[in-house]
């Protein structure tokens, strides 16, 4: 599977959360209707999500195009904006004024950075690397993605220097909460 298609593939997973997501249940209602392990979904993708593409894929776009390095740095912009917010869904509960607007406004802001990424970086790149470079991107995305961090580290700097390093130990620390904790993320979307 090429880069684009495992990246879209996770998109189209993502905004199906969203719309799962989208006006769900405040106050008692939430605690009650299993929003919390469909956030924690959400964080978990995500932040498995944006790792991996700013450790394999910003590199790419900034080295491949002439304006590259401004368009990385406005999705790793947005991309850190979200990271705030889903840690603020990490440390919240359902029920809580604070945890339902960080909810919708990651929700929105979700959406635009897909937009973005879709409709702006995207066609820029689709002819930078060839093919080839683009089936083994693809496929080192789908390892990276099984190790990358599960939760989101708004504070652990985005360039791939800072991911090879302090994003490894935030992984394996992730994992290792993950499995003390009991926590799970969503199934990967489908390969085909």
């Amino acid at each position: 599977m090429d880069a684009f298609t495992f990246l879209r593939s996770d998109h189209e997973s993502v905004l199906g959360m969203f719309e799962v997501l989208d006006g769900a249940p405040q106050g008692k209602g939430a605690q009650l209707s299993g929003l919390r392990t469909m956030v924690t979904d959400l964080v978990v993708a995500e932040s498995r999500h944006e790792a991996i593409e700013q450790h394999f894929f910003r590199p790419l776009v900034r080295e491949r195009l002439e304006d590259g390095d401004r368009l990385a740095d406005d999705a790793m912009a947005q991309e850190n904006s979200g990271k705030r917010l889903l840690q603020k869904l990490e440390n919240g509960h359902p029920g809580e004024p604070e945890y339902h607007g960080a909810l919708a406004a990651f929700i929105e802001a979700g959406r635009k950075h897909i937009a973005y990424e879709q409709n702006v970086v995207w066609p820029r790149m689709a002819a930078a690397p060839s093919e080839s470079e683009l089936q083994d991107l693809g496929a080192t995305l789908a390892r990276a993605k099984q190790k990358a961090p599960t939760r989101p580290h708004p504070d652990t700097p985005s360039g791939p220097g800072a991911q090879k390093t302090m994003g490894a130990a935030a992984a394996e620390l992730d994992k290792l909460r993950d499995a003390v904790t009991g926590r799970s993320g969503p199934p990967d979307p489908p390969t085909s």
